[in-house]
């Protein structure tokens, strides 16, 4: 057998409610002083404010961040981790869909201050540690919570990557209750995202394409091949959530370490120039 290494998320928290143990959870990995990252959505939704009172239970104090754009720019990055390195904080919370999680990977990385975002595009180009970081995702769709990469939208089309094991997070936590108020449309798009995660890790030509992506691929699409048209059409259907946000986990995990490959590599860019959801594109 070829040798392969393989990389996750250290802390997994998965289960209906387990947003309230995200106090807790914070003062273990991060401490008392935290910057949280999303997006205007999560707040108008009322899912902040579950995580704002365990972490006021938990006497942390916070910083919101709250304008993440979809496909975040490169000022969004540069705004949160201004409001980081200002406020003195101790680590990173990212909740939302994946554009949030994908800032608050690179805003723990800069707000170290010891490294630029211009010199940390590419794979494994993080020379320094971060900030504690913990994600909480909010769609099942991108995995981004178990992988090593951030895309950022470098121009007016154009994106690049942040990719390095440096910024897979500490923590990850699956509530899989956040989903239940994702419209069809979205649901359909970041659910396709991750079976398409899936299908390009088990099929990945790259020589870290291992026996343990290709069993959480496999797993990932059993879950989700049964429970997506439930989770479009039903949205509230708590067994078919949570099916799509454990598989969209066990896709991340998958190409986190067996690349994604031809398919992806023709989505970004159509996405960039057209503006095309993510999961549409693939």
């Amino acid at each position: 057998m070829q040798h392969f290494e393989f990389n996750t998320t250290p802390l997994i928290k998965f289960g209906s409610g387990c947003l309230e143990q995200i106090g807790e959870i914070c003062l273990k990995k991060i401490g008392k002083k935290i910057l949280i990252i999303t997006d205007e959505g999560i707040i108008k939704s009322g899912i902040i404010d579950k995580a704002l009172k365990s972490l006021r239970k938990s006497n942390i104090e916070f910083t919101i961040f709250s304008d993440v754009q979809a496909d975040p720019p490169e000022s969004n990055i540069l705004d949160s981790t201004k409001i980081c390195i200002e406020n003195y904080v101790e680590g990173v919370i990212g909740i939302g869909g994946g554009s949030s999680l994908d800032v608050a990977k690179v805003t723990a990385v800069l707000s170290k201050g010891e490294e630029k975002l211009s010199q940390i595009y590419g794979i494994d180009n993080i020379q320094k540690e971060r900030l504690p970081l913990i994600l909480i995702p909010t769609t099942a769709g991108t995995g981004s919570e178990v992988t090593p990469v951030s895309i950022v939208t470098t121009g007016k089309s154009e994106k690049m990557g942040v990719v390095s094991s440096k910024i897979i997070p500490d923590a990850a936590i699956l509530d899989p209750e956040l989903t239940l108020g994702l419209p069809p449309h979205i649901t359909a798009a970041t659910g396709i995202d991750a079976m398409v995660h899936a299908i390009e890790a088990y099929t990945s030509k790259r020589q870290n394409n291992n026996p343990i992506s290709r069993s959480l691929a496999k797993k990932a699409l059993r879950l989700m091949g049964k429970s997506i048209e439930k989770a479009v059409h039903n949205g509230s259907d708590i067994e078919a959530r949570s099916n799509m946000l454990l598989g969209s986990m066990f896709a991340g995990q998958a190409f986190a370490n067996s690349p994604v490959a031809a398919v992806h590599a023709l989505a970004y860019p159509i996405g960039g120039h057209f503006k095309v959801p993510h999961g549409l594109s693939n």
